[in-house]
């Protein structure tokens, strides 16, 4: 059977409801079966099974008809976020591979679900290393022949499977990295990058401050929002991948402090199509490519130049304000 066959869509739409239920839960204290079956058009049999599975978790406790949410913050687990806004993730994660140059380069990657979408994308380059603290993204890419993957000590976090804390920092601290793709929970031109949980920031920053260029992948859903932990200012950034459901106001307040940024299309618009911030109809007078990947989106190194290059927005940016060289 295909893996996109009908078990895969099983578990994707199951992935959805429970994301659901934990977050109606997070905002209203309860569920109500009859009122969840009306909602995604399933069996009450079926919510009640849903609703078994976290209570076993110990993610809400079940009553009569419904559930109440347990004393926990929802943060929901990548098992249960991996299944939203999967097209717009794949859709991110294919122009970021494009950033990428030819021959052996050292990548690293945070944990996350958009993340994760771009370790798939790089699992059939040859010659790359991939430095990240994500236990799923490691095991992963760990069977790929062709990929050598670092992985750093530390803590594992069950929310997002990130190894966490100074063991983590320690490995980091002694790694280049020429690009860093970081996910995160919220970006936005107030708050910069955050995540909710303030040892994974603290990590985070260690790969930050490691990498030559940083490049943040984040659905549209995170654009805007400011997260308990801060993880970095915007001026630490290069460039954000998003995708076209962000919202244009920050996504333009966030070009203006200085970081490119680039909007893939949904893909019902044509899969894999991109804009740059600002451009409605996607096309490039520049002459870029679909994804509106030219030769200016290339990581400082690629031509061999050095020189200042034109961001994503047409701002011009000096390449030595956000791309460090390592001694």
């Amino acid at each position: 059977m295909s893996p996109r066959g009908p078990r895969s869509a099983e578990a994707m739409q199951r992935a959805e409801r429970i994301s659901t239920i934990l977050e109606t839960l997070a905002t209203t204290g309860s569920v109500h079966v009859g009122e969840l079956a009306g909602r995604f058009k399933v069996s009450a049999a079926t919510l009640r099974r849903d609703l078994a599975l976290l209570e076993a978790q110990r993610l809400l406790t079940r009553t009569h008809g419904g559930a109440l949410a347990h004393d926990v913050a929802y943060e929901l687990p990548v098992r249960y976020r991996d299944g939203r806004q999967r097209d717009q993730k794949r859709a991110i994660a294919l122009a970021a591979v494009q950033r990428l140059p030819a021959g052996p380069y050292a990548v690293g990657l945070t944990g996350g679900t958009t993340t994760s979408e771009v370790a798939r994308a790089l699992a059939d380059r040859g010659e790359l290393t991939v430095v990240t603290n994500a236990l799923n993204i490691a095991m992963e890419l760990a069977l790929r022949s062709r990929v050598k993957v670092i992985v750093s000590g530390g803590v594992a976090r069950v929310q997002s499977y990130e190894l966490v804390g100074p063991f983590a920092e320690q490995t980091l601290g002694g790694i280049n990295i020429g690009i860093a793709f970081i996910g995160v929970d919220g970006v936005s031109a107030a708050g910069g990058l955050t995540t909710h949980d303030e040892t994974e920031a603290h990590t985070n920053r260690a790969m930050i401050r490691r990498a030559q260029r940083v490049v943040v992948v984040a659905d549209g859903t995170k654009v805007g929002r400011v997260m308990l932990a801060h993880i970095a200012p915007l001026s630490e950034i290069y460039e954000l991948i998003t995708d076209d459901s962000a919202d244009p106001a920050e996504l333009e307040a966030i070009r203006r402090g200085g970081v490119a940024v680039h909007v893939t299309r949904h893909p019902a618009g044509g899969a894999g199509r991109t804009r740059r911030a600002g451009q409605a109809d996607g096309s490039d007078p520049d002459g870029a490519g679909a994804d509106g990947a030219g030769a200016d989106d290339r990581p400082a190194g690629m031509d061999g130049s050095g020189e200042a290059g034109t961001d994503e927005a047409g701002t011009v940016t000096n390449g030595s304000r956000r791309t460090r060289s390592k001694g």
